[in-house]
């Protein structure tokens, strides 16, 4: 008999009732302000002491009923520097496939929690330690299993960025985040499109947009106003080289060259060569208008970013076909 998806579990009911509906016992803890007292109705102060994640329940069934709990797991663990008890991390590689049933808009909910919230290089780990995040970033997923791209350190560079940003109380959008964790995938396609011989170079990084990002929402949905804005910072990638004359002022005045910029500086910080592009526009920036016409006489840079090995075969989607 096949499990069911729990779809509501909202039902009110006795305080115990509801602690044993929850997903993990150290999340099953109440506190009373009356009496300074703490209600376990879980085990789950033990395990709160032992920095333990462990399901309430049979974890495989636990799982089934709700997939999404697996990247709860990894949530938690990384939050709160926690290990995940044995028996609640066995089954969650066997069982990951089952978060391709999920709605893309709710895991693109849960990849900004994992990701976005101050802990995204810890959540990262635990969801490569788990086989998790190919189900929320396939194509990049992809890529980060092929060695000849350096994905896998860009990735990190990008939540590590991330993390510090929210630390200093900075602010963080999930354009830019979205943007530089499929910038890869992104840049693969768009040379294989340019190999085929049918499309000038920005026409080529649009059709490969259109690709990538239909791929990417059956995985994780991503709102039209955080598409566009990525759209921006993939094309600014090829328009930053591009950069003699007024072009410079210009392409600084564009709402997106902060975002764009950065990424940038990320992708020369993984091992990129760029030919210090990110070193010409943090001095541009620093100039005075004299400095900025000496700069604007040095020698262009390329044209189109560095090529990689190119490949002609179409990233796969194969997790949620």
């Amino acid at each position: 008999m096949s499990q069911r998806l729990i779809l509501r579990d909202n039902v009110y009911g006795s305080i115990e009732e509801d602690a044993l509906r929850r997903d993990f016992t150290v999340n099953a803890l109440y506190y009373c302000a009356r009496d300074y007292s703490i209600y376990d109705f879980a085990n789950g102060y033990p395990d709160l002491q032992q920095r333990i994640i462990r399901m309430i329940g049979e974890p495989a069934q636990r799982y089934r009923e709700d997939p999404v709990r697996m990247l709860r797991a990894a949530r938690f663990a990384a939050k709160l520097n926690f290990e995940i008890e044995a028996a609640t991390a066995a089954p969650i590689h066997e069982l990951s496939p089952l978060l391709g049933r999920i709605a893309p808009a709710r895991l693109f909910d849960e990849a900004l929690k994992l990701l976005q919230s101050g802990y995204g290089a810890a959540a990262y780990r635990q969801m490569q330690r788990f086989d998790l995040f190919r189900y929320l970033f396939p194509l990049t997923q992809e890529i980060l299993d092929d060695p000849e791209w350096p994905t896998p350190i860009l990735v990190q560079h990008v939540l590590k960025n991330t993390d510090k940003r929210l630390e200093q109380g900075k602010s963080v959008t999930p354009a830019f985040m979205f943007a530089a964790l499929l910038w890869y995938p992104l840049y693969q396609r768009y040379l294989e499109i340019l190999d085929e011989g049918e499309l000038p170079p920005l026409q080529a990084l649009h059709e490969a947009a259109n690709q990538v990002l239909s791929a990417q929402v059956k995985a994780t949905a991503i709102p039209r106003r955080f598409s566009a804005p990525m759209r921006e910072i993939w094309e600014l990638q090829l328009r930053l080289p591009r950069h003699q004359g007024k072009k410079a002022d210009q392409l600084m005045a564009h709402p997106r060259f902060r975002a764009a910029y950065d990424l940038i500086l990320l992708r020369e910080s993984a091992g990129e060569d760029l030919d210090g592009l990110g070193q010409w526009w943090t001095n541009y920036q620093k100039a005075n208008e004299v400095q900025r016409r000496d700069l604007n006489t040095e020698t262009a840079t390329d044209e189109q970013p560095r090529k990689r090995r190119r490949r002609r075969r179409k990233p796969s989607n194969k997790p949620h076909e």
